[in-house]
């Protein structure tokens, strides 16, 4: 495989992976080179992002790389994350809330398996507005970061605890899921503003 292909399959690998980040060996049996190679790859990228005044980076945090923003760069995140023009939840952001709430803890790959599309923008949003927050990681391959709702996320929709949540019965199976968290988006589309943010949407 042509040296920069590869690292143009790896950079889009990373960015699909999110913050959860892959290891190299992953990434080697991904892309069916050897790992020595990949690891080369991702040393080259990490030096080329620097050297180039990129605004994103390349880490490794606990054996797995991903791409990250530079901290320096964040105060102007966080005029984005709390801008007025961001102050309502696009229907995504709403929809992957309900699924955090009612499944909780859950990892973003479980999310995305719900929802049948990305998550990682709106799992973004709702980490931003502190409405869900890391609650450890998941015992499987990767250790995927698992969410859940935050003292924010009751305070803001006035719910005393998780057990004021519009209760169903107890679903055991996902196909249940749109009644499910059509009984919370009643609840919180009536908490806040009702515009949608198009940006929003994931």
């Amino acid at each position: 495989m042509d040296y920069l292909k590869l690292k143009s399959i790896i950079e889009g690998l990373l960015f699909l992976a999110g913050e959860e980040g892959l290891s190299a060996k992953q990434i080697a049996d991904i892309v069916e080179q050897q790992q020595e190679l990949v690891e080369k790859s991702l040393e080259d990228m990490k030096q080329d992002m620097e050297q180039g005044g990129r605004g994103l980076q390349l880490v490794r945090l606990a054996g797995n790389y991903q791409l990250a923003t530079l901290p320096e760069h964040a105060s102007y995140f966080e005029k984005l994350a709390y801008s007025p023009a961001r102050a309502s939840l696009s229907q995504a952001a709403l929809e992957t809330l309900a699924i955090v709430a009612y499944r909780q803890p859950i990892t973003r790959i479980e999310i995305e398996d719900i929802r049948g599309v990305k998550s990682e923008r709106a799992i973004h949003t709702l980490v931003n507005k502190e409405l869900i927050e890391e609650k450890g990681r998941a015992e499987a391959i990767g250790r995927p970061i698992l969410y859940g709702t935050t003292k924010s996320f009751l305070d803001y929709f006035g719910l005393g605890s998780l057990a004021d949540l519009p209760q169903p019965e107890m679903f055991e199976d996902s196909d249940n899921l749109e009644e499910e968290t059509q009984l919370l988006f009643e609840r919180l589309e009536s908490s806040q503003p009702a515009a949608n943010d198009p940006d929003l949407e994931a």
